[in-house]
């Protein structure tokens, strides 16, 4: 286990807003993260923790600043935690060619194709390192795990529940890729990852990976139907489809002149944390 450096500390609804930094074996390389740990009367127990996963362009502080999550959280007893996007100067050529490709758009997957494949380990990073991490050093209960997120974080937080059930309690999304198999920014980022194999896209698209078998906790999902990106590229209604056909339980909300932004966000994010709490009792 690397060690975890602080950058900074700030105290918030009663609790603590952190930042860090360590160095990531899966990565090969530094990583930075937030954590925001409310304050609690019951030292004894584990904490219930949320990882949230951000969209393109987004680092760890963009949840942290943006969301204003953390005094419903504080409420709540929840942890939150936000890993950045992807690793940063890799040295990659390409890597900073594009905002939503490379640098801030990690996709939360193992890329297979060289030269991604050294460092873009978004996948095993987020499943297997932090969530240690976080166990280790930062009291998350490894029974009460969540995971929730934005665009391409909202596919992040459907896939990699759907792909390690056993490891997280709830699951929600704001405005999820739902099919990145069928969208240019799924082509671009599974072509250039993955490769062109449609087995390997399909094992990364949320739709597909309900029809194949696997099943999450009651989901919900929210999508603002003012959101530039609907129609092209998060197609909301064929995950939709994929859970009414399969029997997973999905409540998708759509939101009459809701962007695709933080204000969204931020005016819902009290009833995901809602959501996350309630599974994390039962």
């Amino acid at each position: 286990m690397s060690t975890v450096a602080t950058l900074s500390e700030h105290g918030c609804w009663g609790g603590v807003q952190s930042f860090h930094r360590h160095d990531s074996a899966e990565i090969g390389a530094p990583m930075q993260f937030s954590v925001f740990r409310p304050a609690r009367a019951d030292t004894a127990r584990k904490r219930p923790t949320l990882i949230y996963l951000a969209g393109l362009t987004c680092t760890e502080e963009t949840f942290p600043i943006k969301a204003g999550a953390q005094r419903m959280a504080a409420e709540l007893g929840l942890t939150l935690v936000a890993p950045d996007t992807s690793p940063r100067q890799t040295g990659i050529e390409g890597a900073d060619a594009a905002w939503d490709f490379g640098h801030g758009a990690g996709f939360y997957l193992d890329a297979l194709r060289t030269p991604w494949s050294a460092r873009f380990r978004m996948e095993s990073y987020v499943v297997r390192e932090l969530r240690q991490l976080l166990i280790d050093e930062f009291d998350a209960d490894p029974t009460r795990l969540g995971l929730f997120g934005h665009s391409m974080g909202g596919h992040g937080a459907l896939t990699l529940a759907l792909r390690h059930p056993e490891m997280f309690r709830s699951v929600s999304a704001f405005a999820p890729i739902c099919a990145p198999s069928q969208c240019p920014w799924g082509h671009k980022a599974f072509g250039n990852y993955l490769g062109e194999d449609p087995a390997l896209w399909r094992a990364h698209d949320a739709c597909e990976l309900i029809r194949s078998g696997r099943r999450l906790p009651p989901l919900l999902v929210d999508q603002g139907l003012a959101d530039k990106f609907l129609a092209e590229q998060l197609h909301p209604h064929l995950l939709e489809q994929a859970c009414a056909e399969a029997g997973q339980p999905c409540q998708l909300r759509r939101h009459e002149g809701y962007d695709h932004g933080y204000y969204f966000i931020h005016s819902f994010i009290a009833d995901h944390l809602v959501h996350h709490a309630r599974l994390m009792t039962l």
